[in-house]
């Protein structure tokens, strides 16, 4: 495909790095000549010299013939524009990356009357992401589809588990919880379980269920769970704001608070969420950490715009409490080193983003001439979980799973119909407009017919 990725800051480089190795053609445009050369340098990409936001520019760029454009600059109007441009010029797929929280509430608006295939904002995906480890602290890794309605998580199986040995079939009548196990790792090995498949000592499972019955299966499986009930946060910027305000608008029972050296943005802080503690001060104080209870603290999370102070923070709260631990870095190329030390979970907001968009690039890739919504690798890669759109194919409709046959390997997670969610049995059926999970092994899926044997 041809993309074009206008910035070539933090986020327009590790996208054009992404899309590069997925053996895409990819021209970035910048007004920065010394990162445009460098990026042309370091990369297998084409390198325009000049202002996104003009026409010549980007028909310069060769926008005419482009799939996609991805607006990436620091700033949002800038974004808009050029995605303006670039539809009205070549009607690609644009997308933009809006970060003020002052468009918060009007990106659906934005999104709709500017056409855009996606909105993306590095921050507020960082912290939905930090919002989601918080719900689930003892899960490794969280991933939704459908908009956010369905969530798969992974969790290791803990040593002598109590449910090891129960075959897939009978968990539902053991465990009383309506989860459905989509994919065990083990060593080397990926499943796609069938009923008869069993869990063993220190597998590592993917499932699906809510979030009261995920809670309760996570407990039985005897990993160590401790609600979140405290929450400390050294940096007061746009990510801490977005946690705050999911943890709000969720209700979560937990007592937040934030530490911040600007008195300004304590203050504002403090008028959007009174019920939290905001305290201006340095961050980096140990006698200040201390004296507001770092060391029985449930959650640390570091999230000024420094690295190594978050680092130096994470490290600290680690020596001094049993905090679940969270790190945010934004040098990417630092994750070899970081990955060794006590940093808890680690947040990567421009890696965050980079990932959405080339998932969504790929199952546009994959969605010429079909109907899949979403595809994302899972297991480490060595799996895929897409969302499928169900057609007016009798061939699919109105037959029971039971009646079904599909490929080794293939694996209905999920039916999303009219705002439901169905954890699908023997007995449940696709009706056209569902949206359907599908977990395998086998790649190259790009049709719903492909699950069928």
């Amino acid at each position: 495909m041809n993309i074009i990725v206008v910035g070539c800051g933090k986020v327009g480089y590790s996208l054009a790095s992404q899309l590069n190795r997925e053996n895409h053609n990819v021209t970035i445009i910048d007004n920065n000549e010394k990162v445009l050369r460098h990026a042309v340098d370091s990369l297998d990409v084409m390198g325009i010299n000049g202002n996104g936001a003009m026409l010549a520019i980007q028909q310069e760029a060769g926008v005419k013939n482009a799939d996609v454009l991805i607006a990436a600059t620091n700033s949002d109007e800038i974004n808009m524009l050029c995605c303006l441009i670039a539809k009205k010029e070549g009607n690609c797929n644009t997308i933009a990356r809006i970060r003020n929280p002052e468009y918060k509430d009007e990106i659906t608006y934005l999104r709709d009357e500017l056409n855009l295939a996606m909105v993306i904002n590095p921050e507020m995906a960082a912290a939905k992401e930090v919002e989601r480890l918080l719900r689930f602290p003892s899960v490794m890794k969280i991933d939704s589809f459908s908009r956010g309605k369905i969530d798969l998580i992974r969790v290791k199986v803990p040593e002598n588990s109590n449910i090891v040995g129960i075959r897939m079939y009978d968990i539902p009548r053991i465990l009383k919880v309506n989860v459905l196990i989509c994919s065990i790792e083990r060593g080397d090995q990926i499943i796609i379980p069938s009923g008869n498949d069993a869990i063993m000592n220190g597998d590592v499972i993917s499932y699906i269920a809510n979030a009261d019955q995920s809670n309760e299966f996570v407990k039985q499986l005897g990993v160590d769970y401790k609600p979140i009930r405290s929450c400390m946060i050294v940096g007061g910027g746009r990510v801490t704001y977005y946690i705050a305000k999911y943890m709000h608008d969720s209700h979560m029972k937990c007592k937040l608070k934030v530490i911040d050296h600007d008195r300004d943005r304590c203050e504002f802080l403090a008028g959007e969420f009174p019920d939290a503690t905001i305290i201006n001060g340095d961050g980096t104080d140990q006698d200040l950490l201390i004296r507001e209870g770092i060391e029985k603290t449930d959650a640390f999370c570091s999230l000024t715009g420094f690295d190594e102070e978050n680092i130096m923070l994470s490290l600290y709260a680690g020596k001094l409490s049993n905090a679940r631990l969270i790190t945010k870095i934004n040098r990417i190329a630092f994750e070899n080193v970081t990955s060794e030390m006590n940093l808890g979970s680690v947040i990567y907001p421009k890696q965050i983003v980079a990932d959405h968009i080339v998932q969504y690039v790929r199952a546009l890739k994959n969605s010429e001439g079909s109907n899949v919504e979403t595809l994302y690798k899972i297991a480490d890669g060595r799996a895929e979980a897409l969302e499928f759109k169900v057609g007016n194919d009798p061939a699919l409709c109105n037959h029971t799973f039971a009646d079904l046959t599909f490929k080794k390997n293939v694996l209905i997670a999920a039916i999303v119909r009219e705002n439901q969610i169905i954890t699908p049995r023997g007995s449940d059926f696709m009706l056209p407009g569902d949206s359907v999970i599908v977990i395998t092994t086998n790649t190259g899926f790009n049709d719903l017919k492909d699950i069928l044997a």
